[in-house]
């Protein structure tokens, strides 16, 4: 008689396939995508929010968690990265970027929410069992459990110098951003421990939604018939959303007739708006118009004046943004698609012109966290002569006695004063205006004759503007 196989012996628990939490799987594909092709959250989360509430996987609670999941987490990763450097013992460049994602999504549960903590720890395992597969589960698990030790405040005390030895290294860590960025944040706005910290607190704190009732098409008073909206702190135009939500699904959103700006933004279109011109006032110019935020406001204000702008954007995909933006404008406007330093139109054109220029985007980290952790240093050495090069179109486009606006919603001296005081010694018939009457009621605007907005004291985008008047 031939002997049977034996069945196969089993120990320990039988192997059970890992549960997918449509909410943290979401959360790890921001991240990734944010990593790997250098996407921003706040373009990449909306359409995976809105094709996971089509398909009934979330609800609203889910939606806001996974939000939190995204944005917490980027706006404190370098701090968190500190922290599992700490737990684990590799070097944190030898632990695949997958893995650290897993590792700081767990983190910012444990130390940056009320997730309970074995919550927090076996959601993790169980996506890194889904995303990464047993093995390296078994290594997210051992090192949360280290994380999940202190709290946030314990870890800091740990890892961060003291601030008397190293201030600038200390804020770093205690704030999460780069130290270059504290260093240069704190040239900029000036002072001592208090407003730096209040500065860098505020770039971690989640911004309201804010809405602009464009003139002409919509009122703030239809605005404030939404849920949880109240109006602006400072713009005659803007409406707050208290509660976040979806402005996508407003109709006077949906139809162009308002849209979402923050308020930093609108005070650079009013400011230039309001600067007393000598002679006419027929011809506007938006110089660097994508996506079309500030054109639309200045477009509707201009149409009110009966005056025309003219909003050129030199990215053929940005300047297709500008036309929807300005669609169904109540005046004459046009939008072309031309690159501001070598433009189309002849010198001395314009009354207003506004020369918003690409920058480094400090002044909005709050929404766009990631930011922090890609530009470097160098990055301002790239944008110098493109900044310069557009504030001297700027002052050529203009015509004399009308007024250039240099915008940059960058707090950084070297994007902001550097640039002015290098184009008016190069144009020396141009005066400085003082821009800060052209703000009635908004507080704290600084010593003149520009203006730099905060977000810790103004609730805005660090927005910078100078008014410079050509004399000759």
């Amino acid at each position: 008689m031939s002997e049977q196989p034996s069945r196969p012996r089993t120990t320990g628990k039988p192997h059970r396939r890992p549960k997918k939490d449509p909410v943290r799987f979401l959360a790890f594909e921001v991240l990734r995508a944010v990593d790997e092709r250098d996407a921003y959250a706040n373009l990449v989360l909306p359409p995976l929010l809105r094709k996971a509430r089509a398909s009934g996987d979330f609800d609203g609670r889910d939606a806001a968690l996974a939000t939190e999941l995204v944005y917490g987490t980027l706006r404190r990763q370098g701090t968190y990265d500190a922290i599992v450097a700490a737990c684990v013992d590799r070097p944190l460049r030898e632990v695949d970027p997958p893995v650290l994602d897993v590792l700081s999504l767990g983190a910012h549960q444990l130390l940056g929410t009320r997730i309970p903590t074995h919550a927090a720890v076996s959601a993790s395992v169980e996506l890194a069992r889904v995303v990464l597969g047993d093995g390296r589960a078994k290594f997210v698990n051992a090192v949360l459990r280290k994380v999940a030790q202190h709290d946030f405040d314990t870890w800091v005390e740990k890892i961060a110098p003291p601030y008397d030895d190293d201030p600038e290294d200390h804020l770093a860590l205690v704030h999460s951003h780069p130290r270059w960025i504290v260093s240069a944040l704190w040239d900029s706005l000036g002072g001592g421990r208090a407003g730096i910290e209040e500065l860098l607190a505020a770039d971690n704190e989640r911004p309201e939604v804010t809405l602009v009732a464009r003139p002409g098409r919509s009122t703030t008073d239809e605005l404030l018939g939404e849920e949880a909206a109240v109006a602006g702190r400072w713009s005659p135009y803007a409406v707050r959303l208290t509660e976040g939500g979806e402005p996508g699904a407003i109709d006077a959103v949906r139809s162009g007739r308002a849209g979402v700006q923050d308020e930093g933004s609108q005070l650079v279109a009013l400011a230039l708006a309001n600067a007393p011109l000598e002679g006419p006032d027929a011809h506007w110019l938006d110089g660097c118009a994508g996506p079309g935020g500030k054109a639309a406001l200045l477009a509707a204000l201009a149409a009110e004046r009966g005056a025309v702008l003219l909003a050129s954007e030199k990215q053929p995909h940005r300047a297709r943004l500008v036309a929807k933006a300005l669609d169904g404008n109540p005046g004459p406007y046009q939008v072309i698609t031309a690159d501001g330093t070598r433009p189309p139109w002849r010198p001395g054109s314009f009354d207003r012109v506004l020369m918003d220029v690409p920058c480094t985007g400090l002044g909005a980290l709050r929404r766009r966290p990631e930011a922090r952790w890609r530009r470097k240093t160098e990055d301002l050495d790239g944008f110098a002569p493109l900044q310069r090069g557009l504030l001297r179109t700027a002052l050529e486009s203009v015509r004399v006695g009308g007024v250039v606006g240099y915008a940059t919603c960058s707090p950084h001296l070297a994007e902001t004063r550097a640039v002015v005081a290098d184009l008016l010694k190069q144009f020396p018939e141009t005066e400085l205006v003082d821009a800060r009457p052209l703000l009635p009621g908004v507080p704290a605007l600084g010593d003149g004759p520009d203006i730099q907005l905060w977000p810790h004291v103004h609730g805005t985008d660090a927005m910078y503007l100078a008014i410079i008047r050509r004399t000759g």
